[in-house]
């Protein structure tokens, strides 16, 4: 399934993980392990912050992906299922005339 992984990360955290140089590391991880769809990383809400999609095939895979985020960069985490836009018309199609 297609997911969207958000994550905030704590600014003391992040700050320490740029300044040892961890957290280019951190990130490099992570792409290495979900090899996303598509990854944006900038500021929001005052903080830096990722937008990664990837295809998730069982929840089991969460541990293993986001333990480093929430421990080394005490990151606040959503994973949502989401479409393109040929998921969406295809799921359209499949639901008839109402």
């Amino acid at each position: 399934m297609r997911v969207m992984l958000r994550a905030h990360i704590d600014t003391p955290a992040g700050n320490e993980a740029t300044r040892s140089g961890t957290l280019p590391q951190a990130m490099q991880k992570l792409m290495e392990k979900v090899k996303p769809e598509a990854a944006y990383f900038g500021p929001s809400e005052g903080v830096r912050s990722c937008w990664i999609v990837f295809d998730m095939q069982d929840s089991a895979e969460m541990p293993p992906l986001l333990e480093g985020l929430f421990m080394e960069l005490n990151a606040e985490i959503e994973i949502s299922p989401v479409m393109n836009a040929q998921d969406l018309a295809r799921g359209l199609s499949q639901m008839g005339s109402a």
